[in-house]
């Protein structure tokens, strides 16, 4: 069993690199921001504000979700409906890190995630896996690039996917998402303090994936 955690913030490649290591260790991804995005998809279906702690709250015990690993892809189901890519906009990247922040949503999401890495070797990507979700992983990487590199990932990821954005809105959306989750009182964006700290501004995939790779070797010495 190995545990590893992928931290840093929105646009750094965590979810798409650790879902390649994932499949080169032949262990299982778990990407907890989708969990997130999922309370997100509901607040905004009920209409209400996703920075409303109070009214979020009360929504809770109407959510079901359940994870599940179809063709060794992650599907989040909200009360029995995969919505796919509906969690994966822009839009809902901004209720996501809103409901985040709520420390009720926190604790609803805790233990789904922690049980699943009880059961099973993961990888898991967020921005408080090694701070707070895995504190006992046994690998801890703080992925990290400049807003600018982000923002234009983010971009190429979203017009792949057949959605119309410009840049310019990507990268402000990508700095006030910033200032939310590291500025937030409850589990900020931050490198846990036994967290590798990894730039990858300067590499593209392949060497970002290769790079965590090799780490995990180091630390198992070899065994995976």
């Amino acid at each position: 069993m190995i545990r590893i955690a992928i931290d840093g913030p929105g646009g750094a490649g965590k979810s798409t690199v650790a879902k390649a290591v994932a499949k080169k260790l032949d262990i299982l991804y778990v990407d907890t921001g989708a969990l997130y995005r999922t309370v997100g998809l509901y607040v905004k279906s009920k209409g209400v504000d996703p920075k409303d702690a109070e009214g979020v709250g009360a929504l809770l015990p109407e959510i079901s979700i359940e994870v599940k690993y179809e063709g060794g892809a992650q599907h989040v189901y909200l009360n029995g409906v995969d919505h796919g890519d509906a969690i994966r906009t822009p839009e809902m990247s901004m209720y996501a890190s809103a409901v985040s922040a709520i420390p009720s949503v926190r604790a609803f999401l805790l233990e789904t995630q922690k049980d699943i890495a009880r059961k099973n070797s993961v990888i898991m990507d967020g921005r408080d896996i090694g701070t707070v979700i895995l504190p006992d992983a046994d690998l801890k990487v703080f992925v990290t690039a400049s807003a600018e590199c982000r923002a234009m990932r983010r971009f190429k990821e979203l017009t792949e996917r057949g959605q119309s954005v410009k840049y310019e809105d990507v990268l402000a959306e990508m700095n006030q998402r910033d200032g939310q989750d590291s500025s937030r009182a409850i589990a900020p964006t931050k490198a846990a303090e036994d967290a590798v700290y990894f730039d990858n501004s300067d590499l593209d995939f392949d060497q970002t994936v290769d790079a965590i790779i090799r780490m995990v070797k180091e630390k198992t010495g070899g065994k995976l």
